[in-house]
C-alpha cells in the first residue's frame, strides 16, 4: 500500500527495499529491478500507426473529388487514365505519409532529449541517468528548482520546501522532515515523503525511491493528466488561413475553364476531370506539411548545434530576436573559477595554480598566511560550502601509462564551480573539509539564494562551541557585521576599516574578479536547530576577508556577441555580481564600451515600470541583479517593441523566461523548472549557441519563404497556362493525367529540398525581421505572380508556335507539357535566394535540391520515351530540335535573372567607383 512507507523510519526503508543509502542500488541490480517493474514513465496515448497515416491522407475535400473522378472514368470505360490516376493518387500518399512520419519522428527525438534527468547514487557514484531508468530502492539527490521525479521517501533534508499543487491544488510550498508519521496519511499531509511531478522551491534533500511510473500517486490519476498536443506556429497559421484563400481562388478559376471549355464545345467529361485536376495541381496541399517539415529539420539542425527546442513557435520567434539578455558565469564565461587574489588582516596575496588543480601557492606577507585570520578564512571557506573536490585517476593517461611513468591523475569538482573554486584555494593552504569535519560536525544550513545573495552553515567545533560561517556578496556580508578579526581576535569594525575593505573590494572588481566576502559568528548553547530564525543567526558577524576569483570569457561567446552586433542584435549582460565586476567583463568581451550604461539591483528598485521601460533599450550590464528583476527587465523591453530572448537556470528565473519572447533555459546548470518554463534549452550553456540558434532560425524562415516562392510560382503558372489558352481560343494545352503527373514531380522532391538549403553565407549580416510582417513582404508576392506569369506565356507560347507550324496536337501538347515541367526544375534553383544569383550560391551546394532535379528531370524523360507509358500520358518522343526549343523557353528566365543580376553587379560597382 504507498502510505506505509509513510509509518516507517528512514532505515526501515532502506531495509525493505534492500538497499544501503550510502552506496545506492548496483547497476546490474538496477537494470534487474527495471525489467520487473518496468520504465518510470507515465502511460502515453497510443501513436498513429503508419496505416492510419495513411488512410488520412484521403481525408483532403479534393482528393475524395479526384477518386470520384477516377471511378467515373472507369466507368465511362476509360481504364487507362483511372489506373494512371490511381497511382499518381497513390503516391502522393505515400509522399505525404513520409513527411508527416518524418515530422513526427523529428518531434519523438525531440521530446527523448527534453526528458527530465534525476541524480542517483550508485555504487557510491554520484551521477546522472534518464528519470524513466529511475527504480524502487534509488538513492535520489535533489535540490530546489528539481522536479520530482518519482515517489521519494526522504532521509535527508536542509530547509526541504515542495509545492504540490499538481497533486493537491496547494500552491503554498510544503516544509519537508525525514521523520516516520504515526498513521497513513493522504499526499497533502506526507511531510516525509516527495511525489512525483511537484516542485521543490528551496533547500535540497535526499531520499529512496517507493513508486515510480503509474505506481506513483500522480500515476494513479494519470487519465487526468495528457501530454499536451503541439501548437501550430502562427506561420502555420498564417499559411492555412492563406490556403484557404487560395483553394477558394483556384477553384473560381479552375470553374472559368471548365464552363468555358464546353461553352466552346470540348467534351464535358474530359472538362471536369481537368478541372478537378487542375485544381488538385493548382492548390498547394502539401504546403503544411512541408512547412512542418522543414521546421523539423531545422529542429534537428539546432540540436546538432546544442540548442534544444522546446516549442516550436520558438523557431519562427528566434529569427526575430532583437534583444539578448544573458547570464554572465557560466553563459558568457567559462564557469571555471579559479581563485586570483585574498584580502585578509588588511593585506592583499596572490593565489597561484590552474583549474580545480589543488596545486599551488599563496604569495605575500608569510607572517599573514601563517596567521590567525588566513586560518579562519580558509576553514569557513572549506566548510561553507556543498562542492565535492575529488581526484579522477581514471584519466586517458592513468589507464594506458607505460611501467615507470608519472601517474596521471585530473582533479574535478562535483557541484558549483564558485564553491569548487575556493575548495581549490583552501586545500592549496593544507585545509580540506573531509579532515576538518574529523573533528568539526555540520548542524544546521542555511542555503544560498539570489534574494539573500549569502549561504550560512552552523558547525559544532570539537571543542564545543557552536559558530555560524557565512560566504556571500561582500557588501552584503559586510552589512551584518559589527566586527572584524584581526590577529585572531574580534575588533569593532569602524567606518574607516569598512571603506578599507569596500575599497578592496572594488579593486578586484575592476580586475574583473568575482568576489566573496566571509565571515562568522560564535553561537550561544540551546539555539534551536530545528526552527533557526536566518535573522537571529546571520546578524554581529565578524568579517574575516575576501576572495576574488577569475572566470575567464568563452573565446566563441566573443565571436558570437560581434556577431550579434553585425546582425542588429543587442546584447545586455545579467550578473549577481558588483558592478565594477560585470563592466569590466562587459568591456572586455565587447558588450559595452569603458563607458556604457549600467544599472544595479537597488538602482533598479527605485525606478518606476516608466522609468526603466525608458532606458532598458540603452542599457547593456545589469549588477546585483536577483530574479525578480530579470522579470521586470524584460517586459520593459518588450514595451519598447523589442523581441527579448532571456537566459536563466534557478527556479526564480522561472516567470522571466516565461514571460520572454524566447525563454532560454541551461542545460547543465539549469533546474527542471526552468527548463519546463523555456522554450529553448542550451546543452552547452554556451552563449554562442544562442547565436547559432538565432542564425538557425532565421535561415528556417528563408526556407520556408523559399518553397512558397516556388510552389505558389508554379501553381500560379499551371492555371494561367488553361486560363490563358482558353481565353485565347487555343485547344487545351494539356490533359488531366499530365496535370496530376507534373504536380507529382514538381511540387514533391524538389520543394522538399529548398527546406534542407544551406543558410545564406550573409544571414547574420541583415537586421532581425519585423514578427508582424507579411509571409509576402520584401516583394515576395510580387515575385510570385511575375515568375508564374513567364512560365505561363512561355508555355502557351511554345503550345501556340508548335500547333500554329502544323505539328500534331499530341507533338504540341508534349511540348508545352515538358516545356512546363522543366521550366519549374530549372526555376527552383532561382528560388534559392532572394539576395543571390545561383552562380554566387554555388550548383552544388545543396546536392540534395541536384538529386531531387535530376530525378524529377529522369521520370519526366521517361514518361516521354517509354513506350508503355507514352500512350498513358499521351506522349509522342521529341527530336533534337525539340529539345533545344524546350529546354531554351524552359532557361531564358534563369539565363535572363543571371544577365539582369550581373548587370545590377556592375551598375553598383561603377556607382560606388563615381562616390569614391
Amino acid at each position: 500500500m504507498p502510505g506505509i512507507w509513510q509509518t516507517l523510519s528512514a532505515e526501515q526503508t532502506a531495509e525493505r527495499l534492500q538497499v544501503d543509502p550510502a552506496r545506492g542500488l548496483g547497476e546490474r541490480e538496477a537494470r534487474a529491478r527495471l525489467e520487473r517493474v518496468g520504465p518510470n514513465m507515465l502511460e502515453r496515448g497510443p501513436d498513429i500507426a503508419m496505416w492510419q497515416m495513411f488512410l488520412n491522407q484521403f481525408k483532403d475535400f479534393m482528393v475524395l473529388v479526384l477518386l470520384a473522378a477516377t471511378a467515373i472514368s472507369g466507368f465511362l470505360g476509360e481504364w487507362s487514365d483511372a489506373v494512371t490516376i490511381s497511382i499518381i493518387v497513390l503516391l502522393n500518399a505515400v509522399l505525404g505519409v513520409v513527411q508527416e512520419y518524418r515530422a513526427e519522428r523529428s518531434m519523438e527525438a525531440l521530446r527523448e532529449l527534453t526528458a527530465p534527468e534525476a541524480r542517483v547514487v550508485r555504487d557510491r557514484l554520484e551521477r546522472k541517468i534518464p528519470a524513466a531508468e529511475l527504480v524502487p530502492g534509488d538513492i535520489v539527490l535533489l535540490e530546489a528548482g528539481d522536479r520530482v521525479p518519482a515517489d521519494i521517501r526522504l532521509v535527508q533534508t536542509v530547509d526541504l520546501e515542495a509545492v504540490e499543487a499538481t497533486l493537491t491544488g496547494e500552491s503554498t510550498p510544503v516544509r519537508k522532515h525525514t521523520r516516520p508519521l504515526d498513521r497513513e496519511v493522504g499526499p497533502a499531509d506526507a511531510g516525509n515523503m516527495l511525489f512525483m511531478g511537484t516542485v521543490l522551491t528551496r533547500g535540497r534533500g535526499q531520499g529512496i525511491v517507493v513508486a515510480t511510473g503509474m505506481a506513483t500517486e500522480m500515476g494513479q490519476i494519470a487519465g487526468m493528466i495528457r501530454e499536451a498536443e503541439q501548437e501550430p506556429t502562427p506561420l502555420q497559421r498564417r499559411l492555412a488561413q492563406l490556403g484557404k484563400g487560395l483553394v477558394a481562388f483556384c477553384l473560381a478559376v479552375c470553374a472559368v475553364v471548365v464552363v468555358v471549355g464546353i461553352l466552346r464545345g470540348e467534351p464535358g467529361y474530359q472538362m471536369f476531370l481537368t478541372g478537378v485536376s487542375l485544381a488538385v495541381a493548382a492548390i498547394p496541399e502539401g504546403l503544411p506539411a512541408i512547412v512542418t517539415v522543414a521546421l523539423a529539420i531545422g529542429v534537428q539542425r539546432m540540436i546538432r548545434r546544442n540548442a534544444i527546442i522546446r516549442r516550436l513557435p520558438a523557431v519562427e520567434t528566434l529569427g526575430c530576436a532583437t534583444f539578448i539578455c544573458s547570464d554572465k558565469t557560466g553563459t558568457l564565461t567559462q564557469n571555471e573559477m579559479t581563485v586570483r587574489r585574498v584580502h585578509v588582516a588588511g593585506a592583499e596575496l596572490e593565489v597561484t595554480g590552474e583549474g580545480y588543480d589543488p596545486k599551488g601557492k599563496f604569495l605575500g606577507d608569510e607572517r599573514i598566511i601563517n596567521g590567525a585570520d588566513f586560518t579562519k578564512l580558509m576553514r569557513i571557506a572549506a566548510l561553507c560550502n556543498n562542492a565535492v573536490l575529488a581526484r579522477n585517476n581514471l584519466s586517458i593517461g592513468g589507464l594506458f601509462r607505460r611501467p615507470g611513468e608519472k601517474k596521471d591523475v585530473s582533479w574535478q569538482v562535483n557541484g558549483d564551480p564558485t564553491e569548487g573554486a575556493l575548495l581549490v584555494m583552501a586545500a592549496k593552504a593544507g585545509f580540506w573539509r573531509e579532515r576538518l569535519e574529523k573533528k568539526d560536525r555540520r548542524l544546521k544550513e542555511l542555503p544560498f539564494d539570489s534574494e539573500r545573495k549569502r549561504m550560512t552553515v552552523i558547525y559544532e567545533a570539537g571543542s564545543g562551541k557552536m559558530e555560524a560561517l557565512v560566504k556571500g556578496a561582500p557588501d552584503v556580508v559586510l552589512g551584518l557585521c559589527t566586527h572584524y578579526l584581526r590577529d585572531g581576535r574580534p575588533v569593532a569594525l569602524d567606518n574607516h576599516t569598512r571603506v578599507a575593505i569596500l575599497d578592496a573590494n572594488s579593486s578586484m572588481a575592476e580586475g574583473a574578479l568575482r568576489v566573496l566576502g566571509f565571515a562568522y559568528r560564535e553561537l550561544p548553547h540551546g539555539i534551536d536547530l530545528d526552527r533557526v530564525d536566518p535573522g537571529e543567526v546571520e546578524r554581529n558577524l565578524v568579517f574575516v576577508g575576501l576572495a576574488g576569483m577569475l572566470d575567464s570569457p568563452r573565446p566563441a561567446a566573443v565571436s558570437a556577441v560581434h556577431t550579434c552586433r553585425r546582425a542588429g542584435i543587442r546584447v545586455a549582460m545579467i550578473t549577481g555580481d558588483h558592478q565594477l565586476t560585470a563592466r569590466a567583463v562587459a568591456w572586455e568581451m565587447g558588450i559595452a564600451g569603458r563607458d556604457g550604461r549600467a544599472l544595479t539591483g537597488e538602482e533598479l528598485e527605485r525606478m518606476s515600470d516608466d522609468e526603466l521601460a525608458r532606458v532598458a533599450g540603452d542599457v547593456r550590464v545589469y549588477a546585483r541583479v536577483s530574479p525578480r528583476h530579470k522579470l521586470r527587465i524584460v517586459r520593459a523591453l518588450k514595451q519598447n517593441g523589442h523581441v527579448v530572448a532571456m537566459t536563466g537556470d534557478g527556479v526564480n528565473d522561472a516567470p522571466a523566461i516565461k514571460e520572454a519572447d524566447i525563454g532560454i533555459a541551461m542545460g547543465i546548470a539549469g533546474t527542471d523548472v526552468t527548463r519546463e518554463a523555456s522554450a529553448m534549452v542550451l546543452a552547452d550553456d554556451n552563449f554562442s549557441t544562442i547565436v547559432a540558434a538565432i542564425e538557425e532560425g532565421r535561415g528556417i524562415y528563408e526556407n520556408i519563404r523559399k518553397f512558397i516562392r516556388y510552389l505558389l510560382s508554379c501553381n500560379v503558372g499551371e492555371v494561367m497556362v488553361m486560363f490563358l489558352a482558353v481565353l485565347g481560343g487555343l485547344p487545351l494545352p494539356l490533359l488531366p493525367i499530365q496535370i496530376l503527373w507534373m504536380n507529382l514531380v514538381t511540387d514533391g522532391l524538389p520543394a522538399m529540398a529548398l527546406g534542407v538549403d544551406p543558410i545564406d553565407r550573409d544571414i547574420m549580416r541583415r537586421p532581425p525581421r519585423d514578427p508582424q510582417e507579411s509571409i509576402f513582404s520584401h516583394g515576395l508576392g510580387w515575385r510570385i505572380l511575375s515568375s508564374g506569369t513567364v512560365i505561363a506565356l512561355l508555355t502557351v507560347a511554345v503550345f501556340g508556335l508548335t500547333l500554329a507550324g502544323g505539328h500534331s496536337m499530341e507533338l504540341s501538347r508534349t511540348m508545352a507539357f515538358n516545356t512546363l515541367v522543366f521550366q519549374q526544375l530549372f526555376y527552383v534553383f532561382s528560388c534559392r535566394s532572394e539576395h543571390a544569383t545561383i552562380r554566387e550560391l554555388g550548383l552544388f551546394s545543396n546536392p540534395h535540391l541536384v538529386g531531387a532535379v535530376l530525378l524529377s528531370a529522369c521520370l519526366q524523360v521517361a514518361v516521354t520515351y517509354v513506350p508503355f507509358l507514352r500512350p498513358v500520358f499521351h506522349t509522342v518522343p521529341l527530336g533534337l530540335g525539340h529539345w533545344v526549343v524546350v529546354l531554351g523557353a524552359a532557361a531564358l528566365p534563369s539565363i535572363a535573372g543571371l544577365l539582369l543580376a550581373g548587370l545590377g553587379v556592375r551598375v553598383k560597382e561603377r556607382v560606388t567607383y563615381l562616390k569614391v
